[in-house]
């Protein structure tokens, strides 16, 4: 399905009555009465979901947060560790088969103020910050508890009334003949949505919601040793709870870019370096990219192509224990020349002849050869 906002043609920050606007504007246009065309009554029930999305502060935060994933009640539910949902899911199905005696009773607790739903906030950083952690400054919309009414949705000087509909209990019966017999199915009120209460004069600012969404800057500590899929928990900065209700957390979830010549195994940190036979043959010292700068790296003499050589506490620290340190592995690759000038060939030539001569001493020669052939590079 397309993006609500889209649907209804207004920006993600359209206020109340603009949402109103474009979505009677809208419907006008695709209701089925007046548009014949195939597809205009798909295109119609799309509209009105997205009005009935977006005019509600909390589901249209939940949208802006997960999209469609965040509308299905529990589909969020196992990252957040929050069991609302079920919880509700549950009461529901064995409500409609009790007696009048729990009925009432289950959703009392609805009436006053609730915990707040969890968000989710998904943070790129770079290979650097999750080696060695950084404070980051993030942007998130959330819902907050309205100043004006202080949650309870209704004008000051004013207060909710018991529900008409339900008479205050949250719910309402409905006797269903099938043929094993009659039963009672209990449903939540559709008047006062559970509550038992109805606000009769609801607040201008919030329209009756008791919250209302707003952009908020948070400062987030990552630790060091952090990677893809770690969560970092800000407690308190989710949205708002109904009726003055404690907020709920926010979940940093965090992904941590590729480096171009640096890879991560644990807590260690593979790389690879290219060295000349000569250097190989001879060894060498030579200077190799590290998250903490250009390090010094012996090559010893005789180093063969793939030999993995160590930098020690050049590594991911560890998570929680940040003294705790990986190494640095480092892949020695032996470039061989494609080309070689006639100098070199003749020296090459020369010293491939004392090694195919068995049985001689040519120790000091051959070291003769070796610095007369390295001087050529």
């Amino acid at each position: 399905m397309a993006d609500y906002y889209d649907l209804l043609g207004v920006g993600r920050d359209a206020d109340a009555d603009t949402l109103k606007r474009a979505y009677r504007s809208k419907a006008r246009k695709f209701h089925p009465d007046i548009n014949k065309e195939p597809g205009a009554e798909d295109r119609f029930k799309e509209i009105g979901r997205a009005y009935e999305v977006l005019s509600d502060p909390q589901t249209r935060a939940r949208y802006d947060q997960f999209g469609e994933a965040g509308l299905g009640g529990a589909a969020g539910a196992p990252d957040m560790g929050d069991m609302g949902g079920f919880a509700d899911l549950f009461e529901t199905f064995f409500q409609g088969f009790g007696g009048p005696g729990g009925a009432a009773g289950g959703r009392s607790s609805r009436r006053g103020p609730q915990q707040g739903d969890d968000l989710r906030y998904d943070l790129t950083i770079d290979f650097e910050q999750a080696v060695f952690g950084q404070e980051q400054e993030i942007k998130i919309p959330h819902l907050e508890t309205c100043d004006t009414c202080g949650g309870s949705g209704a004008k000051a000087g004013s207060g909710p009334t018991t529900c008409g509909t339900c008479g205050g209990a949250g719910q309402v019966r409905r006797a269903t003949r099938t043929p094993f017999g009659s039963f009672t199915q209990v449903a939540e009120c559709p008047n006062c949505g559970g509550t038992g209460q109805v606000i009769a004069d609801p607040c201008n600012a919030c329209g009756g919601q008791g919250v209302h969404q707003v952009r908020k800057k948070l400062r987030i500590n990552i630790p060091a040793g952090v990677d893809t899929g770690t969560r970092l928990r800000v407690s308190g900065e989710g949205n708002a709870g109904p009726r003055g209700g404690p907020s709920g957390d926010l979940y940093v979830f965090l992904t941590v870019k590729s480096h171009p010549r640096l890879r991560r195994d644990g807590l260690n940190i593979l790389s690879t370096v290219n060295v000349s036979y000569l250097q190989a043959i001879l060894g060498d010292t030579i200077e190799v990219e590290t998250v903490d700068g250009d390090t010094p790296l012996e090559i010893p003499p005789g180093t063969q192509p793939g030999t993995v050589l160590t930098l020690a506490n050049k590594g991911i620290p560890k998570l929680g224990n940040p003294v705790a340190r990986g190494d640095q592995k480092v892949q020695v690759t032996v470039q061989l020349p494609t080309r070689l000038s006639d100098p070199e060939r003749t020296l090459l030539e020369e010293l491939a002849g004392h090694h195919s001569a068995r049985g001689k001493q040519h120790h000091h020669h051959n070291s003769g050869l070796f610095a007369r052939l390295f001087g050529q590079k």
